[in-house]
């Protein structure tokens, strides 16, 4: 534990079943990549984070469960309208991380819509370890310029679910890897 962990979250059914790859083999970084720009350009599924609302309770649980829980250190975060990037160095198991991140905002945002008995968040997350001090800044900078790069802002500074707007960041950042 503690070395920094880029973990990616959507919501239940923000894909289209028949989703495809155009090739076979393709590695997990590149269809990682190619997951992500479907869901930065959702045209079908859920928009449930696009409500001020609810994005405002998801960046105030991932605020809590670093500060209050102390469940990790928080580098770098972006809420986007159905799914979620997070750069972490967690001090729990990654699956109690997730557990109680996505239970307490299912639970928040379930009932705000007025919701019962249907899931809120896709069971799946994407994760991937961060080898090195290079890497973790590159995968900041995807995280904070997601907004931008899905057409959101012109600004990364302009989108207001993001660590690069809240000052997200309850540890140094820049000395996680290094």
């Amino acid at each position: 534990m503690d070395q920094p962990l880029f973990v990616t979250w959507r919501l239940f059914g923000s894909l289209p079943p028949s989703r495809g790859f155009p090739e076979a083999s393709l590695t997990s970084g590149q269809a990682f990549v190619t997951l992500d720009r479907l869901l930065d350009h959702g045209q079908s599924g859920p928009l449930y984070l696009r409500r001020p609302d609810l994005a405002d309770k998801v960046v105030e649980a991932i605020h809590y469960n670093a500060q209050v829980l102390g469940h990790y250190s928080l580098h770098a975060f972006v809420v986007m309208p159905n799914h979620v990037h997070m750069l972490v160095s967690p001090h729990v198991a990654l699956s109690r991380l997730t557990k109680s991140l996505k239970g307490i905002t299912a639970k928040h945002a379930n009932v705000m819509l007025g919701r019962t008995g249907q899931p809120f968040w896709q069971e799946e997350s994407y994760d991937h370890l961060v080898r090195d001090g290079r890497e973790f800044d590159k995968i900041r900078w995807y995280i904070e310029e997601n907004p931008v790069k899905a057409g959101l802002v012109k600004e990364a500074a302009e989108y207001r679910w993001s660590s690069k707007t809240t000052g997200g960041s309850s540890a140094d950042r820049g000395s996680a890897l290094r």
